[in-house]
């Protein structure tokens, strides 16, 4: 993969200066009054549609105006100038019965542009400055996280790879019109961002296409901090991290005052240069902009002061008025000094929120309800499309403090890429549950594809492993990287399951040699699992499994930097099903110690974990002893215990129904809250019938 020069070039002036952008292309059209015939020019004067509105065409019918507009906005001072190329997909371009102009349409926007900027490099104003060109990808008309029909939240009126080819299609023409830089702008959705610069990833990676430098813009709809799609601005960029944006930053929606918190979490949070192009304030009644020139100069050159931007600009409503006070007002002003990786040596993941897992950071319960393999009652859920109680047990595992929640839909009688991307897509329309991160739990490679095509935020990956060679492995590495996601490595190779410590740990360090070597993946994204195999079955090989564990977690830690450890807690216990308190009780005590090894994450029930401090002296000895294979009569003892105990195994099920123990007014209010609408009726009823209370 060949790398443009222009990284090099723009990190030297990003140290010199603040950069410039330039500001609206729609205002200034506007401003032209142009009419249907302008739009049609020659070749679509017989069109069946009418065309005025479709901005992208003039740069094919009234060239002339597109570069007057780019020369009145270098004159300005601007930097970096944007092809007029917002809605240049085949997408966006359907709503006209335009899509057979696409290639054109970008390719002559770029020449256009192009031509203003290799004009004004050697004119009286600025001489000598190279200007460069954006080729601007905006988000399209369409969304991957939101459903058009209030009905069928599921519902998707695109699919992921229909975008991939639109903006591999777009990106491809852009560059060969001559496009410095690819600018994807205005994301509303992440998930449609992470399907641009997957397209653009594959130019570079498999087309042979020079690299050259990404920008990434989000939108904040309001004052929440929020994308459309409900994403914080942190979580935005931790879902696109792997598009390795050259700059970062937020433009359209709100004015400069109201971005200032929003660009200041942008810049603490990230090493690459900070972009900002506000609108000129919120709109007016008549939908017009009238924030002044000297307004927003005046709040973006506090920006640039606080050391908070390295490019700034203007988006609608903005003039080259405006861009020439935000020249001026920022000269003389020193350009933020990206830090240093803040995140460096962690492992970032995210749902609508940002979710950190680093050396300060608590063990991290997956929550394991959800998964039709282990659970009955999900898998019955699922198999008779009873959605909306299948996400209440999500819900139920992220009130219990799941911080990561595994979804498996691998059953024999199920579509499993269909069970996944409804689930996940349903999921993601419920706020409570879609703050945390996923982990695609499949062993059917398409499964995971399907979910990593279904979600926004930045998921784990579970699993791949050496089981089919070498090549299947980095193969399908290299697709969950592109993808961004983080990935789970089973301790499984060419000759089968490792159960003992030496196997396992020369496993796992072959497989990080070649992720971290041969595919680039970043160590931190590495998750291991290490084999949590049952013990107590009653067959003496088996009896140190958990130690066999503990002692490769620890191997990994001390070793393979960066990587973290995780595993199936529940397998542990797997020869006491049915003993429900002894189970759990084994998996505290062996978190106990696999923690203090190194295992950082785990697949767990939430909320079903007995502190080991809490867990009764003579069960704590008896479980360490089978643990630790200190006893050989540990395994019959222990069944004595549970005998005793009289556990019934249901104690962990109660709590799924607890809120229904509260009063009327508690359980309406928690149903509003968490969106559960089976009692709703019955609860309404009963207090309506409380005329004491609700005097008529």
């Amino acid at each position: 993969m060949t790398r443009s020069s222009l990284f090099e070039e723009l990190a030297a002036i990003a140290k010199e200066r603040i950069m410039i952008i330039d500001g609206a292309m729609g205002t200034m059209i506007q401003r032209e009054y142009m009419e249907e015939h302008d739009f049609r020019g020659e070749i679509l004067k017989d069109h069946d549609k009418p065309l005025k509105g479709n901005n992208d065409l003039l740069s094919i019918t009234r060239p002339d105006i597109i570069y007057k507009i780019h020369k009145l906005y270098l004159e300005a001072g601007a930097d970096f100038i944007e092809t007029n190329t917002f809605s240049g997909t085949t997408i966006a371009q359907s709503d006209y019965r335009c899509e057979h102009l696409v290639h054109e349409i970008n390719f002559q926007s770029a020449q256009v542009a192009r031509k203003a900027a290799e004009d004004k490099l050697n004119c009286f104003s600025h001489p000598g400055r190279r200007r460069y060109v954006c080729g601007a990808i905006g988000p399209t008309n369409r969304t991957l996280s939101i459903s058009p029909s209030v009905e069928k939240p599921d519902f998707r009126n695109v699919t992921f790879q229909e975008l991939v080819k639109a903006y591999g299609d777009q990106a491809r023409s852009l560059l060969q019109g001559g496009a410095d830089v690819l600018l994807v702008e205005t994301v509303f959705d992440s998930a449609n961002a992470k399907a641009a610069l997957f397209a653009i990833r594959t130019l570079f990676e498999d087309e042979g296409v020079p690299e050259v430098p990404v920008f990434l813009s989000g939108t904040i709809v309001d004052m929440s901090g929020r994308t459309l799609s409900g994403q914080t601005g942190e979580a935005f960029l931790v879902s696109t991290r792997q598009g390795h944006p050259m700059a970062v930053g937020l433009n359209c929606a709100l004015g400069a005052k109201d971005m200032r918190q929003f660009v200041e979490n942008m810049s603490t949070w990230s090493d690459t240069l900070i972009l900002c192009y506000p609108n000129a304030g919120l709109p007016n009644a008549l939908g017009g902009y009238d924030e002044t020139p000297e307004e927003m100069a005046a709040v973006l050159s506090e920006f640039a002061r606080d050391g908070l931007v390295n490019i700034i600009g203007g988006c609608c409503g903005t003039t080259p008025t405006h861009i020439k006070a935000m020249y001026d007002a920022v000269q003389g002003i020193s350009p933020r000094v990206p830090p240093s990786d803040p995140h460096a040596g962690k492992m970032l993941l995210s749902g609508l929120e940002p979710s950190v897992v680093g050396p300060e950071t608590n063990f991290v319960n997956i929550g394991e309800r959800c998964n039709v393999a282990g659970s009955r009652r999900f898998c019955n859920l699922i198999k008779n499309e009873n959605y909306d109680a299948a996400i209440d047990v999500a819900r139920v595992q992220v009130d219990s403090g799941a911080q990561i929640l595994d979804v498996n839909m691998d059953d024999g009688l199920l579509d499993g890429p269909y069970a996944m991307a409804k689930f996940l897509r349903l999921i993601s329309s419920e706020p409570d549950v879609a703050k945390i991160p996923v982990c695609i739990d499949s062993s059917d490679f398409n499964v995971i594809i399907a979910g990593l095509e279904a979600t926004q935020g930045k998921c784990v990956v579970n699993s791949i492993s050496l089981k089919e060679g070498e090549e299947k492995f980095k193969e399908r590495a290299r697709i969950v990287k592109r993808y961004g996601a983080a990935v789970v490595v089973m301790a499984f190779d060419e000759e089968g399951q490792a159960a003992e410590t030496d196997r396992k740990y020369e496993i796992c360090e072959r497989s990080y040699r070649i992720l971290t070597e041969e595919v680039g993946f970043d160590p931190n994204d590495i998750i291991f699992d290490a084999n949590i195999l049952t013990i107590a079955t009653g067959m003496e090989e088996h009896a140190n499994y958990g130690m066999y564990f503990i002692e490769t977690a620890r191997m990994i830690r001390e070793n393979l930097p960066g990587a973290h450890v995780s595993g199936g807690v529940s397998n542990i216990s797997f020869s006491f099903r049915g003993m429900e308190a002894i189970r759990e009780a084994m998996h505290s005590v062996f978190l106990f110690y696999a923690i203090k090894a190194g295992m950082d994450m785990g697949i767990v029930n939430a909320g079903a974990l007995p502190l080991y401090e809490d867990i009764d002296k003579a069960l704590l000895h008896l479980l360490e002893d089978l643990l630790f294979n200190r006893d050989p009569e540990a395994t019959e003892k222990l069944l004595v215990a549970a005998q005793e105990m009289k556990k019934d195994g249901k104690k962990s099920d109660q709590k799924t129904d607890e809120w229904r123990e509260t009063t009327v007014e508690e359980r309406l209010k928690y149903a509003l809250v968490k969106g559960i609408d089976q009692f709703v009726v019955a609860d309404t009823e009963e207090a309506r019938q409380n005329t004491t209370r609700y005097p008529r």
